[in-house]
């Protein structure tokens, strides 16, 4: 049977990712955790916090904040009003925000139409781009297409839906996000069953692909963070804990690794 180039190339693509994500996952074991363009120290958990519980007002100023305080990722929320009920940010703020940033974008879609919004977002040339299988008919094309980006793909799932969701998707995934609230606004209570959610994907992962992280976001704090980290969750998102924190940002990140 003739194959086509664009046959040879996916597959070339895919062996190139995992001979990477091999080198991460030993790397991490090493103590450094490393990404396509910088090294990252590895720490218990890894701490993404989101930019929508930012001071849009000083918003350059509030992601070099969570940079210098020591976060690993910086966590970036699209939403476009009819996935979700809010509207948040474009490709000219989060351009800025990447402007801004020294360390990684993680780029959370709470969208319809997610292959329009990856061109969007594909230049600025994120770590990782997160779409929300609840919204998607064809989510292996579109992890297919992020990964030819040159970006991580990761899919998100909503509190109600089942990790077994993504069994099948999980070899060609580098994360997957649970949500442990509501997803479109910031400032929510934590969800408790997203622990054992957690619990049943990581099975999941250890027998399909173990180096695919766990991320989970929506009211994580300094005591969950401890629960998540012992179901083997690996990337925690935190806004408002991180940004209101009575001691300053630092501290807070500090707290959650």
């Amino acid at each position: 049977m003739l194959c086509s180039p664009e046959y040879f190339v996916a597959n070339y693509i895919q062996a190139i990712h995992k001979l990477r994500l091999s080198a991460v996952r030993k790397a991490s074991k090493a103590g450094f955790c490393y990404n396509h363009e910088s090294h990252l120290k590895d720490h218990d958990m890894l701490v993404a916090p989101s930019i929508l519980s930012a001071d849009f007002g000083k918003l350059a100023e509030d992601v070099r904040a969570v940079c210098n305080g020591g976060c690993d990722l910086v966590h970036v929320d699209v939403m476009d009003g009819h996935f979700v009920p809010n509207l948040t940010i474009g490709p000219v703020v989060v351009d800025a925000v990447a402007k801004a940033a020294t360390k990684p974008l993680d780029i959370h879609l709470m969208v319809e139409n997610n292959s329009f919004f990856v061109d969007l977002f594909a230049p600025l040339k994120p770590e990782f781009i997160s779409f929300h299988i609840e919204e998607e008919k064809h989510p292996h094309r579109l992890i297919q297409k992020i990964r030819s980006l040159g970006i991580r793909p990761s899919i998100v799932l909503n509190p109600h839906t089942l990790p077994e969701a993504v069994e099948f998707l999980l070899e060609d995934l580098d994360m997957v996000l649970l949500m442990s609230v509501n997803p479109g606004f910031g400032g929510q209570k934590f969800i408790p069953s997203v622990i054992e959610k957690a619990q049943r994907l990581k099975a999941l992962i250890e027998k399909r692909n173990p180096d695919c992280l766990i991320e989970v976001d929506g009211g994580v704090n300094d005591v969950n963070v401890k629960q998540l980290a012992e179901a083997g969750v690996d990337v925690v998102v935190a806004g408002s804990y991180v940004y209101r924190h009575p001691k300053g940002v630092k501290e807070a990140i500090a707290s959650l690794k």
